[in-house]
């Protein structure tokens, strides 16, 4: 390692460094927000007002091109990828050693390219869902880097098992319910056919991460606010365990999220679009296991939001409806998202951010807090706070109901 490598690396692990780069990801994506809005006002493209949705007014929908561009900017600036020369911290492609972080990092940039490009023109002119659905795909294929022999970027093949101290080590005469690492079949990414499951769930991590974040994407400022707060203490954790590198790509990615809300908060002025929402998604996906599974960080964090979904999707099926469409929201508006529940039931749109922005932040306190072994009791609460949420949604619209009804 040479003497500005050497500098780099000591520059990486000091907050300095984690503080500049979400900064200036911030400035970048409010700055290019207006090169994007004025981009939309020249060629026309709003995203018109349509019965089903919450905005009266037409919106320029390219917001997520401000997002990526900040982020790439900012993170081949400051973002440093580890120069350890510990094992498994290298890969070796075409008989050259490349730091693992590094091929991580390029994955990233071409499969978030490649997600913002096809939902950018998605937003423009309009896509089928399959189109969509095979750009993740490919996008998810891209991220985990498969190789002649072993698989180069992200694999979600194992989470930390709670019920086991962390310091334990790996020991095949024990069963797998006493390993430090609870598996899908493989212990290492290796390509065969074992990997197979791993694939999958990888798989299915993203695209519903993708999905996830853009189904939330209803009211103004709600999925920039709930991403940015989310990624935060993704770096906050990274750092705690010594990441300093990924704290520092996360606290971009947070800076580069947060840039936008100044312009998508109530009354807003653009919108992300199904290109942003698909970016964020993926960043947040990616950013949750680099480096070691933060899975039930994540799954704490968003917990609300996850639960909600799959509740209004069940009851899409149940009507007959695909869960992917819309719900046309007069006539389901007892039936749909939280977010909008409570917008119908008296909530002003910023109160509901308020109200997730809390929420967001209090299980992400408790993330962070609870010792491994309660991690199940902290989802049981989610649980509880989700039913909590819906419980006094409903109690709200019947009593707004019944005051128009009096009027």
């Amino acid at each position: 390692m040479n003497f500005y490598q050497s500098l780099l690396a000591i520059m990486t692990q000091t907050p300095l460094m984690f503080l500049i780069g979400g900064i200036v990801a911030f400035g970048l994506t409010y700055v290019f927000t207006f090169a994007v809005l004025a981009l939309c006002r020249k060629m026309n493209w709003f995203e018109p007002v349509v019965a089903h949705k919450v905005h009266t007014q037409a919106l320029p929908r390219l917001g997520g091109l401000a997002i990526y561009a900040a982020f790439l900017v900012a993170s081949l600036l400051f973002y440093i990828p580890t120069l350890s020369q510990q094992p498994g911290q290298h890969e070796i492609i075409f008989g050259r050693s490349f730091p693992k972080e590094l091929i991580i990092y390029g994955l990233f940039v071409l499969s978030s390219l490649l997600i913002v490009s096809v939902h950018a023109y998605d937003d423009v002119k309009g896509l089928k869902p399959w189109p969509k659905l095979c750009a993740q795909t490919i996008a998810v294929l891209l991220l985990i880097g498969p190789g002649l022999h072993s698989f180069h970027g992200v694999l979600f093949f194992g989470v930390n098992n709670p019920f086991v101290h962390a310091t334990t080590l790996y020991n095949a005469a024990l069963p797998w319910y006493q390993q430090p690492e609870l598996t899908l079949f493989i212990r290492q990414p290796v390509v065969s056919w074992l990997a197979l499951p791993a694939v999958l769930f990888t798989w299915f991590w993203f695209a519903g991460m993708m999905n996830a974040i853009n189904f939330m994407d209803g009211l103004d400022g709600l999925v920039a606010g709930i991403v940015a707060i989310a990624s935060l203490f993704i770096a906050i954790i990274s750092w705690q365990m010594g990441q300093y590198t990924i704290a520092t790509l996360a606290a971009i990615f947070t800076g580069a999220v947060a840039g936008f809300l100044p312009h998508n908060w109530h009354p807003s002025r653009i919108i992300m679009g199904d290109s942003g929402s698909q970016f964020l998604g993926l960043g947040l996906g990616m950013l949750s296991i680099m480096g070691g599974a933060k899975f039930a960080l994540i799954a704490m964090i968003l917990g609300i939001p996850i639960l909600d979904i799959a509740w209004v999707m069940i009851n899409r099926m149940r009507r007959g409806q695909s869960p992917m469409q819309r719900d046309l929201l007069p006539q389901y508006s007892h039936k749909t998202h939280l977010h909008y529940r409570l917008l119908f039931g008296g909530f002003t749109p910023r109160q509901v951010c308020y109200l997730f922005y809390t929420v967001t932040a209090l299980f992400g306190l408790c993330a962070l807090n609870l010792p491994r072994i309660f991690k199940f009791a902290g989802f049981g609460v989610v649980g509880l706070v989700v039913c909590a949420l819906f419980w006094w949604s409903i109690y709200l619209q019947r009593t707004s109901t019944g005051k128009k009804q009096q009027a």
